[in-house]
């Protein structure tokens, strides 16, 4: 079966302003790969700085014009040009933005369902995905600030369904929602991969990842560290130290905190990241990691669990 989305070896970087008039390059995403199956949600999972949400603007062509990015992204078997990522974005790639802010103040909910659209077939649309995720008919008439934030969040869901897309991707969908209305919130999305579609989960929340994700990629300054089925978390097959650390810093799991702290754009050299907090960190560790696979899954490591060097 063909992939929705493949990404590989994606860096993003940016030109910004030194001392005077001089131009630095500042790289943020570095050698980055993930792939979407169809019916599949990949979350993608990283502390704040990570990188995450610039994946999403880079595969959506909507990263700032000092911006650089490298690398191949490939929908549906072709290459995804910023002429083609204008062409599929709000209809077969849609975008779940994070704040409900992006929901249009001065417009009723209906006609930003239907963009604009008044014929009786967008209509017939716009209640029924309004149904689908649990509000009336009568929320076509709402405005935004008319609705409760959860209401909102199912509104911006309903908006990106109404395309029937190929590809979802959500940016921390759920911020501000208490766990019961985010796990709700999550499994629409869910629902969306269970109808064909591809989800790209971006948040910073392992455990509601995992409940909903078939599969998980972890993010450290930048770069994919590891891979892996959601089932390797419970199973414990996590291949890179900075995954298990995340995973022992759950309450259920210990609340084992992280030593240290991840480096930020531009402090990060040739070799691994993590390098510096690494319990297993090693001297050849500060020199170029391959990404490859291992017992099922990927890591960029050269000591990972179920594997060697």
């Amino acid at each position: 079966m063909e992939p929705i989305l493949q990404v590989q070896n994606l860096s993003i970087s940016f030109t910004q302003y030194g001392r005077g008039a001089r131009q630095v390059l500042l790289p943020v995403l570095r050698d980055l790969s993930l792939t979407i199956e169809p019916g599949q949600v990949v979350a993608v999972v990283g502390s704040s700085g990570s990188g995450k949400s610039l994946l999403a603007h880079g595969i959506l062509n909507i990263l700032p014009y000092n911006s650089h990015m490298a690398g191949e992204i490939t929908f549906l078997g072709r290459p995804l040009t910023p002429k083609r990522a204008e062409q599929v974005r709000g209809r077969e790639i849609v975008l779940v933005p994070q704040g409900v802010t992006y929901l249009d103040p001065l417009m009723k909910v209906g006609p930003q369902i239907r963009k604009g659209r008044r014929d009786q077939a967008a209509r017939q649309v716009s209640r029924a995905v309004l149904e689908r995720y649990g509000l009336g008919a009568d929320t076509e008439e709402c405005y935004p600030f008319e609705l409760s934030g959860g209401m909102a969040r199912r509104v911006l869901i309903a908006t990106a369904a109404a395309e029937t897309p190929r590809l979802v991707i959500a940016d921390e969908p759920t911020p501000g929602l208490d766990a019961r209305a985010a796990k709700r919130v999550l499994g629409h999305f869910r629902e969306l991969a269970d109808g064909g579609a591809g989800v790209l989960l971006i948040t910073h929340d392992l455990e509601l990842a995992l409940s909903i994700a078939h599969r998980v990629a972890v993010f450290y300054a930048g770069e994919t560290v590891e891979e892996a089925d959601a089932a390797d978390f419970t199973a414990g097959r996590l291949r890179h130290p900075y995954t298990k650390a995340l995973w022992n810093a759950l309450p259920q799991n210990g609340f084992v905190p992280i030593l240290g702290a991840q480096p930020g754009p531009g402090e990060v050299g040739e070799g691994c990241p993590f390098a510096p907090r690494c319990p297993k960190g090693r001297p050849e560790c500060l020199g170029p990691v391959p990404y490859r696979e291992v017992d099922g899954g990927r890591v960029r490591c050269l000591y990972p669990e179920g594997g060697t060097a």
